[in-house]
């Protein structure tokens, strides 16, 4: 990947503000991404993390302020250039036709087309294949894949791409745990050759473990910016999220466990019934706070 020297601000935004109608998404916005960092957004539902990203790679424009790549408004840099600079992977992927796992990989090499970096495709791509694990996926079409193994293979094209910024929306939400770990990990060593990567997590734990800074958002505001330690408090996170959350050390390590309070159901009791009405006290329906109450499992209001 074509990286920066590491410390430098990279991607800024200044006072970035978002509104859907009578909605403020983003309410003045202030970050900085550099060179060598990754930087984890986690929030609650509806606290600004994707519309931020989509800011940040360009798309939509903020109702106010500006983003900045290397000090220019991404707003005054041709689509071509924007590309061959940042990649970016949605929640969402989705592939129109049939194509082969990778075919749609190679088209994170199309802003390269007419450059002497086009030499490198196959090379490049290849890459991308082995490190996302997708390599035994090469020759499937991408309608045929499941949840998990389009997500591995839109990160890929991601890679392909050879930014020396990637912007990841959700990237580990399908996956199971071996490939969360491994595209973080993945990220991680971008970060570790000079990009800046900015990942949008809802796993509170993968966000302590491989981000240099955890930015948290709430109402479309920033409530929090620093390394994970400083950053994540169960203070701070139990404010946020609106739900008692406990931060547990590893014992041995330095990493963090980040867990929500429950209720413990007793040593022996069974799991809820998950018919309507079963287990439920026989003089309160189903819906009927007291057997709301009643309910083992049930989560620390």
């Amino acid at each position: 990947m074509t990286a920066t020297a590491p410390g430098g601000v990279v991607l800024a935004a200044r006072g970035v503000h978002v509104a859907y109608g009578a909605h403020r998404v983003l309410d003045g916005i202030d970050l900085d991404v550099r060179g060598g960092e990754l930087v984890a957004l986690v929030g609650p539902n509806g606290a600004g993390k994707s519309t931020l990203l989509g800011v940040l790679a360009g798309e939509p424009h903020p109702d106010a302020g500006r983003v900045l790549l290397d000090g220019v408004d991404v707003r005054d840099l041709p689509l071509t250039d924007l590309a061959r600079q940042r990649a970016v992977m949605l929640q969402e992927v989705r592939v129109s036709f049939p194509f082969r796992v990778r075919e749609v990989v190679a088209m994170g090499r199309h802003p390269w087309r007419g450059t002497p970096q086009e030499a490198d495709d196959d090379a490049v791509v290849d890459r991308a294949l082995v490190a996302a694990d997708v390599v035994p996926l090469a020759d499937r079409t991408f309608p045929t894949l499941s949840g998990g193994e389009r997500a591995r293979a839109a990160f890929a094209r991601v890679l392909a791409q050879d930014g020396r910024v990637l912007l990841l929306d959700e990237p580990t939400a399908a996956l199971d745990v071996r490939h969360q770990e491994a595209v973080l990990a993945r990220a991680r060593a971008a970060a570790g050759d000079g990009c800046a990567v900015v990942v949008v997590l809802h796993d509170l734990t993968l966000a302590a473990a491989y981000a240099d800074r955890v930015v948290v958002l709430a109402g479309g505001r920033v409530a929090a910016d620093g390394p994970p330690r400083a950053v994540l408090t169960s203070a701070l996170l139990t404010e946020v999220y609106g739900h008692p959350l406990e931060v547990v050390p590893r014992a041995g390590t330095d990493e963090v466990v980040i867990l929500p309070v429950r209720r413990p159901r007793p040593v022996g009791d069974p799991a809820p019934s998950a018919h309507h009405g079963a287990d439920q006290p026989a003089d309160h329906p189903a819906d009927h706070p007291a057997a709301a109450a009643a309910r083992p499992c049930e989560v620390v209001p």
